[in-house]
């Protein structure tokens, strides 16, 4: 669903093509993609809702068939004007991308890329702090169909190395990893692995395919969540792989055979997050890094994992890799337990509690690495033992300062004893639930300020 060269439907100029200068990423965001075959007079494509593409006649229907491409109006399945457009943009943020596919979901995506280059009897390489749903896909749907999957550290050099053998045909990465956010040597990783012949992917979400060129770094199929920074406003449910012209056609044929599709409502909900992520990223990187920057100097905190922190580990390689960041970084407590960091959790205000990240609002997470790791251990290597409860923090648009009252409030309750069971439960749903009547402040966490109140009836109806 997008390729790069000129197609049947029109020639390719876009805005994008009228300037003599390149341009930068975040600008090739908000000019790619608009074809005026597509757009019309209208900024943005119409949203071209339909299963049946009609023929003007039986030979024009035959001379479709010779054909399999975008811009050309077959089925339903292989899209139209909104999905095309999309794809196209995706294409351009790539440098050294044939083409793009989109999928329903960032781990549709992920499953579609390794089956489009693995077969049954075949070894898959994979990162050990992956997503982890892409453990998942390894360790059990790809077991299924006769693929065996095996993990290493992208750190150790030397044994992922002595890991591949003739059955060894891809290497799943991931920068950075996920929840801990160890920034590996990409370049160094895809260059070992081609020089066995072997296919490189890699997950690209947290760079949002304006910060890290993956492509150029090596890799052969890059793969980014679109739910996440692209869509931009938790809203709608994505994700996409972009290749050169070879794995572009695997790619195809194998999302095709599986009946991989997405909306145009969709599409045009990620295009229209497309047009402004650079300057959302921009802001959440920066925010990020003052919040991660002020979390490394509290009592409470052992570790901050945030590449863009100077001093962190990997840093270095983010300096020489990355042109740009993002929201995205975790955080250890020094010592504590689950039922402290719970209370950290459950005092915030400003952040939500929730999965994905990307959007518009802040979220903060608690996570435990040991049960998704193989070969990595946790706590790292020279680390207190008791220092192992990480939260992982997406930075919204909020003001950073609002953010750090809010996070002096979570640290304020993760300090404090632990109060009755029922009480955490009550001052969330206080914080959520618009209409009241009274309050409780007996169940707020110290030094928090006193929530909406709930009127008695919505305790009845729970």
């Amino acid at each position: 669903m997008g390729r790069r060269p000129r197609n049947a439907q029109g020639n390719r100029r876009t805005p994008l093509s009228k300037t003599d200068k390149p341009v930068s990423p975040a600008t090739r965001a908000v000019l790619a993609g608009r074809r005026k075959e597509w757009t019309g007079p209208v900024v943005n494509p119409p949203v071209w809702r339909g299963s049946t593409h009609l023929y003007q006649s039986e030979g024009e229907r035959q001379e479709c068939l010779k054909y399999n491409e975008d811009g050309r109006f077959h089925y339903g399945r292989r899209g139209a004007p909104t999905q095309w457009a999309l794809a196209e943009a995706l294409t351009e943020l790539e440098p050294g991308a044939y083409g793009t596919m989109l999928y329903p979901s960032g781990t549709a995506a992920l499953a579609g890329a390794l089956m489009s280059v693995l077969e049954p009897g075949d070894v898959l390489l994979v990162q050990d702090n992956v997503y982890e749903p892409t453990r998942s896909i390894g360790s059990s749907l790809l077991k299924r169909w006769g693929v065996e999957a095996r993990f290493f550290d992208p750190s150790d050099f030397d044994t992922y190395a002595a890991a591949f053998d003739d059955r060894v045909k891809a290497v799943m990465l991931e920068v950075p990893g996920s929840l801990t956010m160890e920034v590996c040597d990409i370049p160094r990783l895809a260059g070992i692995a081609k020089d066995h012949g072997a296919t490189v992917l890699v997950d690209n979400t947290w760079a949002a395919g304006l910060g890290f060129p993956a492509l150029e770094q090596g890799c052969d199929i890059t793969i980014t969540s679109l739910t996440k920074h692209a869509g931009g406003h938790s809203d709608v449910l994505m994700g996409c792989a972009s290749a050169g012209k070879a794995h572009y056609a695997k790619l195809r044929h194998t999302a095709q055979l599986l009946g991989q599709h997405v909306s145009p409502d969709d599409a045009a909900l990620v295009l229209r997050g497309l047009r402004t992520m650079g300057v959302r990223l921009e802001k959440q990187s920066a925010t990020a890094l003052a919040v991660a920057e002020w979390l490394a100097g509290r009592d409470e905190v052992a570790h901050v994992l945030a590449p863009m922190l100077p001093g962190t580990p990997g840093h270095a390689l983010w300096q020489r890799d990355f042109s740009g960041g993002c929201g995205l970084f975790s955080f250890v407590l020094k010592g504590g337990d689950d039922a402290a960091r719970c209370r950290l959790i459950d005092a915030l205000a400003l952040f939500g509690i929730g999965y994905s990240w990307g959007g518009f609002e802040s979220l903060a997470l608690p996570f435990d690495v040991e049960p998704v790791r193989d070969t990595m251990p946790w706590p790292k290597a020279g680390w207190g033992v008791e220092d192992r409860h990480a939260i992982r923090l997406s930075i919204g648009l909020e003001d950073k300062d609002d953010l750090i009252a809010d996070l002096e409030r979570g640290f304020a309750a993760f300090a404090s004893k632990a109060r009755r069971s029922l009480c955490s439960s009550i001052r969330r749903a206080y914080s959520t639930t618009p209409s009241a009547a009274w309050s409780a402040p007996w169940c707020m966490p110290l030094g928090a300020a006193p929530k909406t109140p709930t009127p008695f009836f919505y305790w009845s109806m729970q």
